[in-house]
């Protein structure tokens, strides 16, 4: 049973936490500007957990959707359902046991988040297909991983108003900008077997695009803080969260798999930025 688990922990991708941090952020920072402070310790551990769950259900999904592309890349090649460690009936059944443990996270809340939760996990399950068919799928899961902040909003405030979708599409930028960093590590493998990503639609242009997206992400979430908290949080978390893209840069201008991931992975720092100064924001609003 140990090692059933652990190639449980394997597929959900436990021992990479960057995967859920980069949803947890910006979820929690929705949370906050959602409630103009700390949104309490019920909605806190609902979100946090549920991003967690929903987060490892779809690593079990994607895998399963990918396990014939994945065994052509060498990065992916030995993940547990592409080498038959685990079967894809089980990894399925994992997946639904994590998702339905995080809806039931979500019935403790009200029923428009219940209802928005529906339209996430159809994005959640639509996402590892759009790689197939869309020429920039990372798109896809700009929405994907970005759904928590509608939802949050509307646990807080039961609707989902016009700032929530504003903070979407900055989010979406975001997450445009280091899933291509992330493409970019599978370039040549992914050109090989023929799947879409926006590193390849992009070609020469993906680095530029990528500073683009990160400055369009920080830029959106600054206007959209004015006036909620002091301009002094927002100018001092968007200043070193711009440092930090400006980091990025530097590591993936070469377009080196090594610098390319290393960006994606120290990409939640970014957001854990953000998210400090709009708990600094509010604390000081008091």
């Amino acid at each position: 049973m140990r090692a059933r688990l652990a190639l449980w922990l394997d597929l959900i991708r436990w021992n990479r936490p960057a995967g859920w941090l980069l949803l947890l952020w910006p979820t929690l920072s929705a949370l906050w500007i959602a409630a103009h402070g700390f949104p309490g310790w019920h909605l806190l551990a609902v979100f946090t957990l549920g991003t967690i769950l929903m987060r490892s259900a779809g690593c079990c999904v994607n895998d399963v959707a990918d396990r014939e592309f994945d065994r052509h890349v060498k990065r992916t090649a030995q993940r547990p359902v592409t080498s038959g460690a685990v079967s894809v009936k089980e990894a399925l059944l994992l997946g639904a046991a994590l998702a339905l443990v995080a809806f039931a996270l979500v019935l403790t809340t009200n029923t428009p988040t219940i209802a928005w939760s529906f339209a996430a996990l159809a994005i959640t399950l639509v996402y590892p297909y759009a790689k197939r068919f869309v020429s920039m799928p990372q798109a896809v899961l700009g929405i994907a991983f970005s759904f928590g902040i509608p939802m949050a909003f509307a646990a807080v405030q039961s609707r989902v108003p016009l700032l929530a979708w504003v903070l979407l599409l900055g989010n979406l930028f975001w997450v445009l900008a280091y899933d291509t960093e992330y493409a970019m590590v599978d370039r040549d493998d992914d050109l090989r077997i023929g799947m879409k990503t926006s590193a390849i639609t992009l070609g020469r242009a993906d680095v530029p695009v990528i500073m683009l997206c990160y400055a369009s992400y920080l830029l959106i979430w600054a206007v959209a803080l004015i006036g909620r908290i002091p301009l002094i949080a927002i100018a001092i978390s968007t200043a070193a969260a711009a440092a930090q893209a400006a980091w990025h840069y530097k590591l993936i201008r070469g377009r080196e798999r090594e610098g390319c991931f290393k960006a994606f992975r120290l990409n939640h720092w970014l957001g854990f930025t953000v998210f400090a100064g709009i708990v600094a924001g509010y604390a000081l609003r008091g």
